[in-house]
């Protein structure tokens, strides 16, 4: 395994998004900040927490579960299971997906149907630590953490303190 990006290269790529997210959108009001099950959700965590610090406002911050939504994957159940649910008002919000790798799209479009199914946003962006390539749909990230050029059969790891015990990326 090679190591791509530390916990230093993490934490610059954190900062940088975060002030692009601020510099794009002319500050933080209607900003809705949505992580992406698993390790969307702890970096969406940062990326609202360095946001709220550099501008001193605080931001929506939400969490995506695209399960069920993927086309992709075989699903265990019909109609998902609904459990504890955080309402978070995306209407004519501008809302900013937050996920580790993107690699095919399918999971940032999955997101989309998510966000959707919430409410109509002004605006959707999207935001990943690593972009790897090899898209199968016409998406690409508005913010990148790195580009990572790889091949299909090679495995981008993004570990991260919250469910890791450690940050780096590593390309096996």
């Amino acid at each position: 395994m090679k190591i791509l990006m530390d916990e230093q290269a993490i934490k610059r790529a954190i900062t940088r998004i975060s002030h692009e997210i601020i510099e794009k959108n002319k500050g933080v009001d209607d900003i809705v900040i949505m992580g992406v099950k698993t390790r969307g959700i702890p970096l969406a965590r940062r990326i609202a927490d360095k946001i709220e610090e550099i501008e001193n406002k605080s931001v929506a911050f939400g969490t995506i579960d695209i399960t069920f939504y993927r086309d992709d994957l075989q699903k265990k159940f019909d109609k998902p299971v609904v459990g504890k649910k955080i309402f978070i008002n995306v209407e004519g919000k501008v809302v900013i997906i937050i996920d580790d790798v993107v690699f095919t799209g399918r999971t940032c479009r999955a997101a989309i149907d998510v966000i959707f199914d919430m409410g109509r946003p002004k605006k959707i962006q999207f935001a990943a630590l690593i972009d790897r390539g090899h898209r199968e749909l016409p998406l690409r990230p508005d913010y990148i953490g790195k580009n990572i050029p790889t091949s299909t059969k090679e495995v981008v790891h993004v570990k991260v303190m919250e469910i890791d015990k450690e940050d780096c990326v590593l390309l096996e």
